[in-house]
């Protein structure tokens, strides 16, 4: 017992391991919730689902850990149709891990503390030991190991936590990340199915696949490493087909695949092409942390950024992931169906995590002059340290602020001057010495976030001209607005075309350009008219580059009552904040904006004074109307509470009844006989922590 007469309990001291951040430790399938205000129609039978990292092996709070750490949890909200004889629907709440194989491996290796695979935050750490990177990839490679030596329940094939995105294609749902290929899962149940390899998924039935031989990565020895998916595949609302590309450390570095839809045919709008897999993009300037990529209806735009990933970046003394801001930013732009034709642009350097919409611009006679893109360009790679509770470094054209620093959400505040604010203090070094009295007092560690003006996070504007065979220029480059932009999505019906309406999330803290880029937590979700800010941009050009159309700060934007402001902005209430939106339109949407955003929301007056999440904390999925950007329609009430994570879908009942056929499904792995073998196993595990 500790003094205070309580039992004393192990808090965290990462800040991505504290608080709604926390990962959450049971699962559930489909149950009916509680809600308020009325469910929409056109939700009916359909299903929200967002997927984000939850590590299991998590007993050791004081490691080194990173957001995007963490095995694959989806969860969602399935409206399930009103019984029969009433007319009120049924929201159902479910949560699971998605099993992959190392999900599997550490449910059976109980004596894990951390995670299989090394975390972010020791590959991108500048002022980690050799040895340290080293060793945790040893580690890795023995747990592997292991894992295929007799008596193991699973063994590894596949590196990937598929903790990043969720999508639908050709009547399969499936989970990604970057690290492997995709993963099918069920809906609405959201059991884990198997790895769709481009021809093949495991656990549905033989006789109804196709042998086209080798999938993603083809053959050899480092076909491992080639069917390493990006987290954003395309799917083309019109087509059906998926495009995807692949991404790793050795040369040609990005291997590029089409995949089109076999379940129907393809609309006569436009016609699908053939299959396409694993063809190389030539010009690549080396292995990177790419994300996310462009797909327009003709075109793809691949994102040759400066933030490369590669293990040879140690012998130049330099992390795994290092940014090099003096490198440029090169977009390689080429017909869907053919990367050999790739023309690459460049500009200056940025970090670009997601793009929002990609759309092809023709002339009179229907040619493609140009291809344009919106994207949420970063001027840093802080996201990626901040995200691991690494101080950032400083940008190469540092600047002091105007204003006085507020501190960020994070942060609490506190009626003595003299106290410090936690998040300019150095991570791993200072919260290992935090006491449960200075937690009590102060709340939880809050990863470092630099007071600089030159970083910033904001929706931007490029425009590639393809008319001129002579030179590749960018004849447009700038920010459509000023405000802190991320996570977008757009109204699914225009994404590849020219949508008008482009929507993501924001937050209220805007003394420093990157606040969302540094993972400060979201409070104000935002609507952005492009047609009209383009427009703007058209009449009274701002500076390429550097410029910006909309110079307002996001309090004037959440201030504004113009009805008919390029941007609007819904804040939500205090100590409130949210996750990703995803729009969902009406079904005979009177404009584009005709619809819904569905984001989860979570209240955090329910930690503890240790920063804490309170054992009974739960979590809401909103629904707000997309065209007001004020209305709440209704609040789906969870169960539980649903951690801050990544991305998320919307699967309407035609595809969630249109899915493909199941043989099996994966299943937790069952406790077996002890033996001499488990038993030293078990203690080898323990030892690797």
């Amino acid at each position: 017992m500790s003094k205070n007469g309580r039992e004393k309990k192990q808090y965290a001291t990462h800040p991505y391991l504290a608080g709604n951040f926390a990962p959450v430790t049971t699962t559930s399938g489909p149950r009916p919730v509680e809600y308020s205000g009325n469910v929409p129609d056109e939700l009916q039978g359909g299903m929200y689902v967002r997927n984000g990292g939850n590590p299991i092996s998590n007993s050791d709070l004081g490691r080194e850990a990173h957001w995007f750490d963490g095995d694959g949890m989806l969860t969602g909200v399935w409206f399930d149709r009103a019984a029969a004889g009433t007319k009120k629907p049924t929201p159902r709440f479910v949560n699971q891990y998605i099993l992959t194989d190392l999900c599997l491996s550490t449910f059976e290796n109980a004596t894990l503390r951390t995670p299989i695979t090394p975390s972010i935050a020791t590959l991108v750490n500048p002022v980690a030991r050799l040895f340290v990177i080293v060793w945790s990839i040893f580690r890795t490679a023995i747990l592997v190991l292991l894992s295929h030596l007799p008596g193991s329940a699973q063994s590894i094939k596949r590196i990937s936590v598929a903790n990043t995105s969720i999508l639908y294609h050709d009547g399969r749902a499936l989970a990604t990340c970057e690290s492997g290929p995709p993963i099918r899962v069920h809906l609405p149940g959201l059991e884990t199915v198997g790895w769709y390899d481009g021809n093949r998924t495991e656990g549905e039935p033989m006789q109804e696949q196709k042998d086209d031989g080798p999938g993603f990565g083809g053959t050899g020895l480092n076909s491992w490493m080639r069917e390493w998916t990006t987290g954003h595949p395309k799917v083309d609302p019109a087509t059906g087909e998926m495009m995807l590309f692949h991404c790793n450390f050795l040369p040609p570095f990005v291997h590029y695949s089409v995949l089109p839809r076999e379940q129907s045919q393809s609309s006569p709008e436009r016609l699908a092409h053939e299959k396409l897999l694993n063809a190389p993009v030539p010009g690549c300037s080396g292995g990177k942390m790419m994300h996310d990529f462009g797909v327009s209806q003709r075109h793809t735009v691949i994102l040759d950024l400066p933030l490369s990933l590669s293990p040879f970046n140690m012998m130049k003394n330099k992390p795994v992931v290092a940014y090099e801001p003096e490198k440029p930013a090169r977009f390689g732009v080429f017909p869907r169906q053919d990367p050999s034709a790739v023309r690459w642009f460049e500009t200056s350097g940025c970090c670009i995590f997601h793009t929002a919409n990609t759309w092809d611009e023709a002339d009179s006679a229907g040619h493609t002059v140009a291809v344009n893109m919106l994207a949420c360009r970063l001027t840093s790679a802080s996201l990626v340290f901040s995200a691991g509770n690494l101080t950032p470094p400083p940008h190469p054209n540092h600047k002091e602020p105007q204003d006085r620093k507020r501190m960020s959400f994070f942060a609490k505040y506190d009626e003595d001057d003299n106290v410090k604010d936690l998040e300019k203090e150095t991570s791993t070094e200072h919260t290992a010495l935090l006491s449960q009295d200075h937690l009590a007092r102060y709340g939880p560690p809050t990863p470092p976030i630099s007071e600089d003006d030159e970083e910033q996070c904001r929706l931007y504007y490029y425009r590639f001209d393809v008319s001129n065979t002579a030179s590749n220029n960018i004849t447009d480059q700038y920010a459509l607005s000023s405000i802190p932009f991320e996570f977008p999505t757009v109204a699914p019906h225009v994404e590849m075309s020219s949508a008008r309406y482009i929507y993501g999330c924001s937050t209220s803290n805007a003394s420093f350009g990157a606040a969302l880029g540094k993972a400060t937590k979201i409070d104000v979700i935002v609507k952005m008219n492009v047609d009209a800010l383009l427009a703007r941009a058209k009449a009274a050009p701002p500076e390429s580059v550097t410029g910006c159309v909309d110079t307002r700060s996001v309090q004037e934007v959440i201030l504004s009552k113009d009805l008919r402001d390029p941007i609007q902005a819904f804040k939500l209430p205090p100590h409130h904040f949210a996750q990703e939106a995803r729009f969902v339109p009406r079904q005979s949407a009177a404009s584009e904006d005709d619809g819904f955003l569905l984001f989860y929301v979570f209240d955090e007056a329910q930690l503890d004074a240790f920063g804490e999440c309170k054992p009974d904390a739960t979590s809401d999925l909103w629904v707000l109307d997309a065209r007001d950007m004020r209305s709440v329609i209704c609040k789906i009430h969870l169960p539980t509470r649903v951690p801050y994570g990544l991305h998320g879908n919307w699967f309407s009942e035609e595809q969630i009844q249109k899915q493909r056929a199941v043989e099996t499904v994966r299943s937790m792995p069952v406790e077996g006989k002890q033996t001499t073998w488990k038993r030293a196993k078990e203690r080898l595990i323990g030892a690797l922590g």
